[in-house]
């Protein structure tokens, strides 16, 4: 077979030109770039790593922000309502000043309504009695013919009035 005799007789220049191909490339691609290219992964991976933790850091900052706001948002609430129930408690008290002024001059027309009520009614009836008693000493004397004194016929009315 002759193709394998020439594969032996170029079999050593074949092995070193596949040696110094494969040394080559180990040199040049090997040391030369893979180191370079290893170097840009790992900036890349410790770019990435520190953006993580940059990212991390602001999210937890963004927490303590929301926790502070939380906290500052429950005072303000707190304040507000105590504000507030401040007020209302002040308003009720002016109302009840207001209507205990109110109270008291409207007590105050009351009480005087009560004694021009008193006194005209004192009136009517000291008119009412005079008027009955002048009827009933007329009555008297016309019937019985006999004239009775005023003091009489006023007790007569003052005791039918209180009798009913």
């Amino acid at each position: 077979m002759p193709q394998i005799a020439q594969i032996a007789d170029t079999y050593s220049s074949q092995i070193f030109w596949l040696l110094l191909t494969f040394g080559l490339v180990f040199f040049v691609i090997g040391l030369g770039m893979v180191p370079k290219v290893q170097g840009t992964a790992d900036a890349r991976d410790a770019k990435i790593s520190g953006d993580l933790d940059a990212a991390k850091a602001a999210f937890a900052r963004a927490d303590e922000a929301e926790a502070d706001y939380r906290v500052r948002d429950a005072g303000n609430r707190a304040a507000a309502q105590a504000t507030l129930a401040k007020a209302k408690s002040d308003a009720a008290k002016a109302t009840e000043v207001k209507l205990a002024a109110a109270d008291a001059v409207v007590a105050e027309k009351i009480a005087a309504a009560e004694a021009r009520i008193k006194g005209a009614s004192d009136a009517a009836m000291a008119e009412i009695e005079t008027v009955a008693a002048d009827a009933a000493r007329d009555m008297v004397a016309r019937i019985s013919g006999v004239e009775a004194s005023d003091e009489a016929a006023r007790n007569a009315v003052k005791a039918a009035l209180a009798h009913g």
